[in-house]
């Protein structure tokens, strides 16, 4: 039985209201996390943070619990919106609308184009993963990510909490933050793009870019130097001999644009932190790339002794 609360001079001030418990549901969709922490990923936590500047640690409280308890009976994510049910006190299940304004095209270009300029970012999205600083991308072009504002997100329930967001809103976002833990794309989504939509556009991109990159520069015809096509048998003295126009030829030697991208493309191993696998693995690196380098110099030293 419910109990109402003691009135008070302020009750003129405050809507009062009854302390109820929810209507337990058997098939609901019951988080992963049961205590500690909600979610695993940098991205699905920043979406769970977003909320926490928007309603009081009480109502947070119950929505937490709500989600692990599954009173949420469904959950269906599309471009800009979110709609779900979830069982409270009363019989008929409340109804719960989430919006986030999604991307305009032109947003979205700026977003894919800077993607697509990232060689290790574009790789790891054609692979279906999220890269680790990919909100460093969206910042750099002035587009938001998450909601960062109090009217970036419209929420509404059809309880009869006054509040909003309400616990049920509260418990709907929070799975939200777990599937997104899951499958960073639905958050992609609910800004307006699919998944597959964005690894389309990012292929185009790239495939436009290496496209440029292999034509290389063009020349005018009196611009080419005549080549000595003489047969092969009659050039064998001379085949390891360097030509004139190798004083020409400049070499530049600089690192990589991303460091180790072979290594941070296929991702650390389950029993070392990434941070720390790329903290070893780099001081091996650059111990290999100066050995390297003196080897280089000094075979080319002695080259030029012997000469």
């Amino acid at each position: 039985m419910s109990k109402r609360r003691r009135s008070s001079y302020y009750d003129h001030y405050w809507p009062s209201y009854e302390a109820t418990r929810p209507i337990a549901v058997e098939d609901g969709i019951k988080a992963q996390s049961q205590r500690g922490a909600f979610v695993k990923n940098w991205w699905a936590d920043r979406w769970i943070k977003a909320l926490t500047r928007l309603m009081d640690s009480g109502r947070l409280n119950r929505g937490r619990s709500y989600a692990r308890r599954g009173q949420v009976l469904e959950i269906d994510i599309q471009s800009g919106t979110v709609e779900a049910r979830v069982q409270g006190s009363r019989r008929t299940p409340y109804k719960v609308s989430i919006e986030l304004q999604p991307l305009g095209q032109t947003q979205w270009a700026r977003v894919l184009d800077a993607l697509a300029e990232q060689a290790l970012f574009a790789a790891q999205l054609l692979n279906g993963e999220m890269p680790p600083d990919i909100e460093r991308v969206f910042e750099a072009v002035h587009v938001p990510l998450f909601p960062s504002a109090k009217g970036d997100l419209k929420t509404s329930c059809s309880c009869p909490d006054w509040a909003n967001p309400c616990k049920h809103v509260a418990a709907v976002y929070y799975l939200l933050g777990e599937q997104f833990d899951e499958n960073p794309f639905l958050l992609f989504m609910l800004r307006g793009k699919t998944k597959e939509e964005i690894i389309d556009e990012l292929r185009v991109r790239r495939a436009g870019s290496l496209a440029v990159a292999e034509e290389g520069p063009t020349y005018a015809s009196n611009q080419v130097e005549a080549v000595d096509a003489r047969p092969l048998d009659e050039t064998l003295e001379d085949y390891w001999h360097l030509g004139t126009q190798i004083g020409r030829v400049t070499l530049h030697i600089a690192a990589p644009t991303v460091e180790m991208p072979l290594l941070k493309r296929l991702g650390a191993p389950d029993f070392i932190d990434a941070r720390t696998l790329w903290a070893q693995m780099g001081r091996v690196y650059a111990g290999i790339t100066e050995r390297a380098i003196e080897r280089a110099f000094a075979d080319a030293g002695r080259e030029r002794d012997t000469v």
